[in-house]
């Protein structure tokens, strides 16, 4: 606690007077852990390999000093020529434009000195030339993009570069950037301050450590691996069977128990495409996100899901290593043609800023402690409270155990605390789940995979021309047989008043369908703007709805 309040504020750490208007202007009372120690050093020029995890403010920690920098070169008494001076590298186009949002942000009042731009907006190299002609004081892109510039001679780095970023350098690599970066460092100087952010100290950051970074200062803050339990708060629910974890989510999501958007989590591809067609027969839309989608459409659902296109994204992170085991012959190349087409680069349990989550549902336990920490952390942002809910079958309580154990408190006291409530309240929605699964065959989730795959083919903007080459393929391609992943039944969309039980008849919105909304509720607000009872859990309770059901019931209108 001593510690932390001799942490200096913004205000001592010898920032420009319109950063800190900036800071003030975003809410920022006090630097994060991260913040308090890299931003000194980097003031003073060190070379930093900074580690902290998700949501810690890393963009800041790096951003403040950078936009520092520019400001005292711009000031100086000597006149300095426009140049491109900070170089800051991201994995994806989505981290991009979150980094150029926040960079924005910060340089809100002295955009006129400090001007940022994004490589990660256009696919178009054309496109971008201009803008890197004026020679912005700052350039965002993935090492791909701007290896291709350099290339391309429309961007120089050779005498002005001075800071160079890496952020996400975990999934820089990861992401297969590696010899893209090595290739670009022969395009920069060879004097320049880097800083080095990542969520892991993996063997490929420290050797990537010894290319890019010069007698750095290793920062890396005490914190909790998770929010406090006043921020997060996680539950698990311990099911006897497969249906009931499918009942219970079909209850949660269909009654409007759980308020704001929310990301579900699941071990394999196919049952990411099983549980998206189960949502569906109740009317209920959601994006599948996976390794076989293509980067720029897992940014597209990731846009869609951050603008309330949709509430619920059915996910899979595949982050853990596939154990190696005795198979048949057969069986083995059943697996190969379902690891066929996969991206090795894909991972939507970190990096991705996904927006207003006020929840993260674990569909199926996540297969170590990492991917736990790594699924939710997704929610419980900044300051922003969220919720974290695990359903475990009897097979999976070991896993549940080994992640109980890691993330116990001081006195021992697991933060995963079990959700009471009573299986028999929801007994009545049982027949309506079980029509759904039947519905939902594996024929089903094959044929939804295969057309996601036949749209991907053509709105492929890479395949536009050969299919100007080849029109018959294109014909056959749009005249294939028609693909029906799931028969949906109307009567699914809506329940019946009767079937909603007594207890949380004053609390359910089943019929969804006759309210429409201009935006999503932010978290922690219900859908008429009012809090969530105060708690800030998106999920209404059992126990709210028992001490509601004793009150007298309105009559049904």
């Amino acid at each position: 606690m001593a510690a932390a309040m001799e942490a200096p504020g913004f205000e001592h750490m010898g920032l420009d007077g319109r950063l800190l208007r900036a800071v003030a202007e975003l809410g920022w009372a006090a630097p994060t852990a991260i913040q308090a120690e890299a931003i000194p050093l980097a003031l003073e020029g060190r070379d930093l390999l900074a580690r902290a995890r998700t949501g810690s403010g890393k963009t800041g920690a790096y951003g403040l000093p950078l936009l520092q920098h520019l400001l005292r070169v711009k000031e100086a008494p000597s006149a300095v020529a426009q140049a491109v001076r900070a170089l800051v590298l991201v994995p994806s186009k989505e981290l991009g434009q979150q980094v150029v949002r926040s960079l924005r942000q910060l340089a809100a009042f002295c955009a006129r000195d400090v001007r940022v731009a994004d490589l990660c907006a256009q696919s178009d190299l054309a496109a971008q030339r201009p803008v890197l002609m004026e020679k912005p004081d700052v350039v965002v892109g993935t090492p791909g993009r701007v290896l291709a510039h350099l290339g391309a001679r429309s961007l120089s780095l050779r005498h002005s570069l001075e800071l160079l970023v890496l952020d996400e350098a975990d999934l820089l690599l990861s992401f297969g950037f590696g010899e893209d970066i090595k290739s670009l460092l022969c395009h920069l100087p060879k004097i320049y301050q880097a800083m080095l952010m990542s969520a892991t100290f993996s063997p490929d950051v420290e050797a990537l450590k010894e290319l890019v970074l010069h007698n750095p200062v290793r920062v890396r803050p005490p914190e909790p691996q998770l929010p406090g339990s006043s921020q997060l708060r996680q539950f698990v629910v311990r099911c006897d069977t497969e249906e009931d974890k499918f009942l219970l989510l079909y209850a949660l999501l269909k009654l409007s128990l759980l308020r704001g958007r929310a990301l579900l989590f699941v071990g394999t591809l196919a049952r990411c495409y099983r549980l998206k067609l189960f949502l569906e027969q109740f009317g209920i839309p959601a994006c599948a996100l996976n390794s076989e989608l293509p980067a720029r459409s897992r940014c597209h659902v990731i846009t869609q899901f951050n603008r309330g296109i949709y509430d619920y994204i059915v996910a899979t992170d595949e982050e853990a290593p596939a154990m190696p085991t005795e198979q048949t012959p057969r069986k083995k190349h059943k697996g190969a043609a379902q690891s066929k087409g996969k991206d090795p680069e894909y991972s939507v349990a970190r990096g991705v800023d996904f927006q207003n989550v006020a929840a993260v549902i674990n569909f199926d336990v996540p297969p170590t402690v990492e991917s736990y920490i790594h699924r939710v952390g997704r929610t419980a942002r900044a300051d922003n409270p969220g919720t974290a809910l695990t359903f475990a079958l009897p097979e999976e309580h070991d896993g549940l155990a080994r992640i109980e154990d890691a993330l116990a408190g001081e006195n021992g006291e697991s933060m995963l605390q079990p959700y009471k409530f009573s299986t028999e309240e929801i007994e009545a929605l049982r027949y309506r789940c079980r029509d759904a699964m039947r519905s939902v065959t594996k024929q089903a989730v094959k044929e939804a995979r295969l057309r996601e795959i036949k749209d991907e083919l053509l709105n492929s903007e890479k395949l536009k021309v050969y299919f100007e080459d080849n029109p018959r393929d294109l014909h056959v391609l749009r005249h294939d047989k028609p693909l029906h992943p799931a028969i949906v039944k109307p009567h699914l969309r809506n329940v019946p008043e009767y079937l909603v039980p007594p207890t949380l008849r004053s609390i359910a919105r089943p019929n969804l369908k006759k309210r429409k909304w201009l935006r999503p509720p932010r978290a922690g607000t219900n859908r008429r703007g009012g809090s969530s009872r105060g708690t800030g859990n998106p999920l209404q309770s059992f126990k709210y709805a028992r001490r509601c059901a004793k009150r007298p019931a309105a009559p049904p209108s």
